[in-house]
């Protein structure tokens, strides 16, 4: 396959084109936004269709940006249908590459590491890619597009920027190709890991392109981003060292979980503590399932923008590991009561914990109540297993009840949008 080792391929406009299939519409060709309309004007459009970004419409824009001339058709959110879809899609690649070589970037994002098929299928990597693609829409009508790379980052870069201007949409990329088509490439946000935040930082040295970022002096790059520094460069030259293998390989470090929600009107101090006491319970219940115990968590509260307020934030340590709603509540109530300010409007939470694995053996505390704790944790598993075979609902909390709850309306949903049931 001609030195081409992976392909990075990716189901164009995923949400909007399983909700045109779905309507027997043409993918490319409808003009439909997936969003949701209960959520008013200023809810962000989760997948527009190609023909409306055609017509200038940003990708993640905002109902109220779609210009009033376009019509369009608006699509509730579905995600779970849209999990359904991608796992029928994972399965076609699976007719084509073993699980070992095939990483789920994202729902509509997928690497394939070419390297152990070059003697079976006897195609170039573009005949495979058009091969799978083509299986892709045969069987689900989702159209796609690929790119290919002599490295992951390559194959990556091929698929985001080479892939939409050639034709069949397959991208080609090994290093020399990229110096001689995507150095002088503008702007440096079209690539792989470059953000806003590191293009500012690159225009205030006077650096606005690959190759600059390549011939720059190596040991200021380091002075700004560190570490970090070698990957930019590596990147600037086409270069990348991880492997498919590296990838199935990686452990974190570190564990975290996390539960955060944007609210759509304005809620008080008083509300939303509420709230966090709702996202407590949820994650203590999270980290029973997996076996894990928080040692410190952590609290973002947005207000509203018109009060131009930083967000408050803030930490906090607990003597000792736990995953119980009595235990882990005080800390964070106690962290939200010394950072939040009263009277202020707040529109977002966010609440994430450092996990380790759950003890087998635990020392017991000779003034703790011990019997207490077991017997929390087996009352957890009792209300994880109800919710497990009847639903996340089929057992809440009576705050949950409550009308500035969120905690069962959030249940319904996957990923923080409509499963669509």
């Amino acid at each position: 396959m001609e030195g081409f080792r992976y392909l990075c391929i990716d189901l164009k406009s995923f949400y909007a084109s399983v909700e045109c299939v779905e309507r027997g519409l043409d993918p490319m060709a409808a003009k439909l936004a997936v969003a949701d309309p209960e959520r008013g004007q200023g809810t962000v459009c989760l997948a527009i269709s190609p023909a409306m970004k055609a017509m200038g419409v940003k990708n993640r824009c905002r109902v109220y940006q779609i210009p009033k001339h376009i019509q369009y058709i608006m699509a509730p959110p579905r995600m779970k249908l849209y999990i359904q879809y991608s796992a029928a899609i994972y399965g076609i690649y699976l007719k084509y590459f073993a699980k070992e070589d095939i990483h789920m970037y994202s729902i509509d994002e997928a690497f394939l590491d070419l390297e152990p098929y070059r003697g079976l299928y006897q195609l170039t990597a573009r005949e495979l890619a058009g091969r799978v693609m083509s299986d892709i829409r045969e069987n689900t009508g989702i159209p796609a597009a690929a790119g290919a790379g002599t490295n992951l980052y390559l194959a990556k870069v091929a698929l985001d920027i080479t892939a939409k201007h050639v034709e069949g949409n397959i991208g080609m990329l090994d290093e020399r190709l990229y110096r001689e088509t995507l150095w002088g490439h503008k702007p440096l946000t079209d690539f792989w890991r470059v953000g806003e935040g590191i293009q500012k930082r690159l225009a205030s040295v006077g650096i606005h392109t690959m190759e600059e970022v390549a011939h720059a002096d190596e040991a200021m790059l380091y002075r700004m981003f560190g570490i970090d520094a070698e990957l930019l460069i590596d990147h600037a030259w086409g270069r990348e060292t991880a492997t498919m293998a590296d990838i199935k390989a990686y452990q974190p470090k570190r564990n975290s979980l996390s539960s955060g929600q944007a609210l759509f009107r304005d809620y008080n101090f008083e509300e939303c503590r509420l709230l966090v006491k709702e996202m407590v319970d949820g994650l203590c219940l999270d980290m029973a399932a997996r076996g894990l115990e928080a040692h410190s968590l952590s609290l973002m509260v947005g207000y509203s923008h018109e009060t131009g307020l930083k967000p408050a934030a803030g930490s906090v340590s607990m003597p000792d590991a736990s995953n119980s709603y009595r235990a882990v509540l005080p800390y964070v109530l106690g962290l939200y009561g010394r950072i939040v300010q009263r009277g202020r409007p707040i529109r977002r939470v966010n609440l994430s914990c450092s996990v380790i694995p759950q003890e087998q053996y635990k020392q017991y505390c000779l003034f703790g109540d011990d019997a207490a704790a077991e017997r929390e944790q087996k009352l957890q598993q009792a209300v994880l297993g109800i919710k497990r075979k009847y639903g996340k609902n089929a057992i809440v909390r009576g705050m949950d009840l409550l009308e500035e709850g969120t905690a069962m309306e959030r249940n319904r949903q996957i990923g923080g949008h409509r499963s669509g049931e």
